[in-house]
């Protein structure tokens, strides 16, 4: 390999953000720049035991961008305070928004390319549709914080692209529900398949949600669930196209990245049991009032711009990706 590019990932401590260097590291690149908050030990496993070049706190890469330290080719923007149950607006203010916008001016100074996070979450109750036009993103009315500060840096985003003050390229990447190894240290906000594992294995037992709207049954809520190593390949894909500049400009903007196709959390759950040879044994209560109006009862994304822009590998199906998280990741005791 010629001389490795220097990548910088935020959210490194993180689920995706550990999952891609990971990754990176597999692919032989190892010049990378790791940000985070590494102050919990729970989540400092997530980088623990990879190859990289520095480790750094958030604070000071942001303060060590402003006097130019770094000589950097890609930034992937994954850091983010994706907890959807958390109501005070001003942290999601500071991490997804003005921690993003900082980034990305850096990234437009000196013309390097940025891909960053952004989220299903955007897309409200879908009254829009799950499409990734920019069209319709000033109309989105996300259900939480969260999605809100989400949506409010795409539509500044968009704004900046209108202005002409961009990276050189960029891409803002609209997880939809992703699930896989490395999410254990989210806890409540892990996904479905690790709760109904650590259920099964505690009571033999997953409870689901009941369903408070009379066109969804108890359990077939839908969402589009994308295993984390799809979307890894993704970003992956995206950055290898803009490292070589064979990405163009008129691709700039944002894109989902979800599989195309809603599953219900009934199936991801019975998935989980079969995954270990069990019968599907599953209870439904109520869903907890601070999330029950403000809850995304079905998503799918449309991934036809994704496809258009070049990217043609397969997504892993709901039952192989659940397969290879429970079987590989989870029955091991690895704490995944």
């Amino acid at each position: 390999m010629s001389k490795q590019p220097t990548i910088v990932i935020t959210g490194t401590a993180g689920f995706i953000g550990s999952v891609f260097v990971q990754y990176l590291n597999q692919q032989g690149f190892t010049n990378l720049l790791l940000v985070d908050d590494f102050g919990v030990e729970v989540k400092r496993k997530n980088w623990e035991g990879k190859t990289y070049t520095k480790v750094i706190e958030r604070q000071a890469f942001l303060a060590q961008l402003n006097n130019d330290d770094f000589d950097i080719d890609i930034i992937i923007h994954l850091g983010a305070r994706t907890d959807t149950t958390e109501f005070n607006y001003a942290i999601h203010e500071e991490l997804n928004v003005a921690y993003s916008k900082l980034i990305w001016d850096y990234a437009a100074q000196k013309q390097i390319p940025l891909i960053y996070a952004s989220s299903a979450a955007t897309y409200g109750a879908g009254e829009h549709g799950y499409e990734d036009s920019h069209s319709i993103v000033a109309q989105l009315q996300p259900l939480n914080p969260y999605g809100v500060s989400k949506n409010e840096f795409d539509k500044w985003a968009l704004q900046q692209n209108s202005n002409g003050s961009t990276p050189s390229f960029w891409t803002g990447l609209k997880f939809f529900n992703v699930y896989g190894p490395n999410e254990s240290h989210k806890a409540r906000m892990a996904s479905v398949i690790f709760h109904s594992f650590n259920q099964i294995k505690e009571t033999g037992v997953v409870k689901l949600f009941k369903s408070h709207r009379p066109e969804f049954k108890d359990g077939e809520q839908l969402r589009d669930f994308i295993y984390v190593k799809d979307l890894v390949n993704v970003i992956f894909w995206m950055m290898q196209q803009m490292l070589a500049k064979s990405w163009s400009s008129k691709n700039n903007g944002l894109y989902n990245l979800g599989t195309g196709q809603a599953r219900s959390f009934y199936d991801l759950a019975a998935n989980t049991f079969i995954a270990q040879g069990l019968p599907p044994n599953i209870e439904f209560v109520d869903m907890p009032l601070d999330i029950r109006d403000k809850y995304q009862y079905f998503t799918e994304a449309n991934m036809q711009k994704l496809r258009a822009a070049g990217y043609d590998q397969p997504f892993t199906s709901l039952e192989e990706g659940v397969k290879d998280y429970v079987t590989n990741y989870l029955v091991p005791g690895k704490g995944c």
